[in-house]
């Protein structure tokens, strides 16, 4: 019987890219994550603290993603 998690392995070359984009993705959401917080100072009055909190809730979601995704990575990657 086959291993499913063997068949399930992505590349090594695949996942140095993956491992990379993701790796990049972080960067960029570290970015928005300090400036959502710089702004979150702010005395924003409405809409632009609704505006705030949906951005906030955004990146917490992409945030989750990438982790799934590295963590994906990391699970299916040759050892």
């Amino acid at each position: 019987m086959n291993d499913p998690k063997q068949e399930q392995v992505i590349p090594e070359d695949l996942a140095l890219e993956i491992r990379k984009l993701a790796h990049d993705l972080s960067n960029a959401l570290e970015i928005i994550v300090q400036t959502s917080y710089l702004l979150s100072t702010a005395e924003l009055k409405p809409p632009a603290s609704d505006w705030l909190g949906m951005m906030d809730s955004g990146v917490q979601k992409a945030l989750d993603l990438n982790l799934q995704l590295r963590n994906y990575i990391k699970t299916h990657s040759p050892k």
